[in-house]
């Protein structure tokens, strides 16, 4: 690593299961750095939108995703690098378990992140109903793996005074870990809960107090300045620079991106990928909107769709005027929210909401998930944005389900070599310059994707 690449000090949050605490944790201490005028930098483990929505509202700042799995080593640091040595801090929230990965071995787990970073782990603990055997629990995280270090654990969930001084004396006398941090039992969650899981900070009016009750208890229930003191910078090995092509001679063209309560799901870097491979993004809200403006491409991520299903259909216009620039040829890439807006419908509790109608596919909202996890694809159909032959690495998380579909398995541009995908163990719905798939890619591991949209949209700008 470069001078230039000199990162400032930092730490991960980990927890051992989720509901932990760790976002808690990981969430107030950004909100309290940043209260305090510094400039924190995070970062969330895994794919994640929701998290990494809170730590950024929190920060102030874009939170970008480390992904061991999705992305190769290289890039990851080099994103890594990018987006942490501006700031005077690092915060990174792992995922589930702190060596919870893809197999028995630990692999993409956190620890393993922590690991690659060289940073220190701050370890929360749920207690509940437990006493020295958090102990015994810290202890075993620390002799599994050795050349983790665990530099700190907070206690969540603490029931009582006595409570407290029984588990805080048997981790330092037994884990040798030093307690650093408690939060008492609190009656309810700060961070509110939906199906999902936490609700997207986007669709909560009290999302500000939430951070400023973060904040207070990061303050109230840390010792900051041990926090601070087992903070260090990161010793990576040298960054290969990531060559760009020279676009400043090439026109800019307008891609939407659909950012409202139905869609809000966006790695910040996949729309830096954009920006960079020459477009120049046009925020649009579904539920307000009358129609499409003036665009080159339109890019709908995921989100919750069905929330809003009232008021989607109720936007007869803006539903059209989409249809319409379908027909002329608009490039869109649309992932599961955006692919579920558009089909024909979707059926909920209430009734069936009419969609866009590009596809002619009903979905459901079920009681349980119906994909959750890392997914691989590779294109097995002519599309608009990859090649056949290419495999690409993403990730699902959905209640939604296809209820009726007239289609079948060749009608779909790719094969699952891993995850459920939309039906027939593939995913991929195509049509003109569209594609829509459950699956969610990340710029950093797919760079090619970018590229591809913005190629497009300049094809189509060209030809209109």
């Amino acid at each position: 690593m470069s001078r230039e690449d000199k990162l400032p000090p930092g730490l991960v949050v980990a927890g051992l299961g989720g509901g932990s605490g760790k976002s808690v944790v990981s969430v107030g201490l950004a909100a309290v750095f940043t209260a305090a005028g510094r400039q924190v930098a995070v970062f969330k483990k895994g794919p994640d939108y929701i998290d990494a929505g809170w730590l950024s509202l929190a920060a102030g700042s874009p939170c970008f995703n480390l992904d061991p799995y999705l992305m190769d080593e290289g890039p990851m640091l080099r994103s890594f690098v990018d987006h942490g040595r501006m700031a005077d801090c690092i915060l990174v929230e792992g995922n589930r378990g702190l060596f919870d990965g893809v197999s028995a071995h630990g692999e993409y787990s956190t620890a393993e992140l922590a690991r690659t970073l060289n940073l220190p782990v701050l370890l929360v603990v749920d207690c509940t109903k437990t006493t020295r055997t958090v102990a015994a629990l810290v202890l075993g995280c620390r002799t599994l793996d050795p050349d983790l270090e665990i530099a700190g654990v907070v206690l969540n969930r603490i029931g009582s005074t006595r409570h407290e001084q029984v588990v805080r004396e048997a981790v330092e006398k037994y884990a040798g870990v030093p307690v650093i941090g408690v939060i008492r039992r609190m009656k309810k969650d700060i961070f509110p809960m939906r199906h999902l899981g936490v609700t997207p900070f986007q669709e909560y009016d009290g999302a500000a107090d939430a951070i400023g009750e973060l904040a207070a208890t990061a303050e109230n229930c840390l010792e900051l300045a041990e926090v601070e003191a087992m903070m260090r910078s990161p010793l990576l090995p040298p960054m290969v620079e990531v060559a760009c092509d020279d676009i400043s001679g090439q026109d800019k063209v307008r891609i939407g991106v659909i950012q409202d309560a139905a869609f809000q799901f966006y790695y910040p870097e996949n729309l830096l990928a954009l920006a960079r491979a020459g477009a120049e993004i046009v925020e649009v809200n579904s539920l307000t909107a009358p129609e499409l403006p003036e665009l080159d491409g339109l890019y709908i991520g995921g989100g919750f769709p069905e929330t809003s299903a009232r008021l989607l259909a109720d936007n007869v216009s803006f539903r059209r005027s989409i249809k319409e620039k379908v027909e002329e040829g608009l490039p869109v890439y649309a992932e599961c929210g955006g692919l579920i807006y558009l089909g024909k419908e979707i059926v909920l509790a209430d009734g069936a909401h009419s969609l866009v109608g590009i596809f002619p596919v009903s979905f459901t909202l079920e009681q349980r998930p119906q994909a959750h996890g890392y997914t691989v694809l590779t294109a097995t159909a002519a599309n608009p944005y990859y090649g056949e032959g290419t495999q690409i690495r993403g990730h699902e998380f959905r209640y939604s389900k296809v209820a009726d579909w007239p289609g079948d398995g060749d009608d779909l541009g790719f094969t699952m070599d891993r995850g459920v995908g939309f039906s027939h163990g593939g995913d991929g719905l195509i049509y003109k310059n569209v594609l829509a798939l459950y699956t969610h890619i990340h710029a950093v591991a797919t760079p090619e994707w970018s590229v591809a949209l913005v190629d497009r949209a300049r094809q189509f700008k060209v030809s209109g």
